[in-house]
């Protein structure tokens, strides 16, 4: 409270697949989801939830794992609204099987689900050479997680030491978005890095 900082929580995501069609692991991810929004509700309002993943059995019905990401966001959108948070929906890094890489599929499963947002990660988008089509939807986003990379793999750099083009980013967060912003470093003294590159470029 002394800093003024407001706080946001990221759902537990490892060894779980919200688009599982291995029945009981999908009520256990859902399951673990909901239990970190019960918590997290004392202290934020936004939780950062990861979308699934397509498993090798997944692949032979593309359709279907779809369906049950779908429907587990409904449910957790449902537990979130309850407990006064927002689960927001993560883009994810350049790994060919993970869910909502893209602009499109992120906006298409999140859309008309009450209690579910999106969290823009800029440092995922790179990886998938995708920034500035994220960024044309950053007013339809509602929250932001920024760190850099060289667009090959999710490094966490401080802002600047990669190869996003910060400046333009912060031009249209600056112009379309009014949230809450996270510094994903891996250090203290890159997070200090990183703040001073957001004072420059953001505000």
């Amino acid at each position: 409270e002394s800093t003024g900082l407001l706080a946001t929580v990221h759902a537990p995501y490892s060894d779980l697949n919200l688009a599982s069609l291995n029945y009981p692991i999908w009520r256990e991810s859902i399951r673990q989801t909901c239990c970190c929004i019960h918590h997290a509700a004392d202290l934020t309002d936004r939780v950062t939830v990861h979308p699934g993943f397509v498993s090798p059995v997944g692949k032979l019905v593309p359709e279907k794992v779809w369906e049950m990401q779908k429907t587990a966001l409904v449910e957790i959108g449902r537990y979130a609204e309850d407990h006064g948070v927002l689960a927001c929906v993560e883009n994810m890094i350049s790994i060919r099987d993970f869910l909502c890489r893209y602009p499109e599929e992120i906006l298409g499963l999140t859309e008309g689900i009450p209690g579910i947002g999106i969290t823009l990660d800029v440092g995922h988008a790179n990886t998938n050479g995708l920034v500035d089509a994220f960024l044309a939807h950053v007013g339809e986003v509602s929250h932001l997680h920024i760190h850099d990379n060289h667009g090959q793999s999710d490094e966490h750099l401080a802002l600047g030491d990669g190869t996003i083009a910060w400046e333009k980013v912060g031009r249209v967060v600056a112009r379309d978005y009014s949230g809450r912003v996270v510094i994903e470093g891996r250090t203290l003294e890159e997070a200090k890095r990183s703040l001073a590159a957001f004072r420059k470029w953001f505000v």
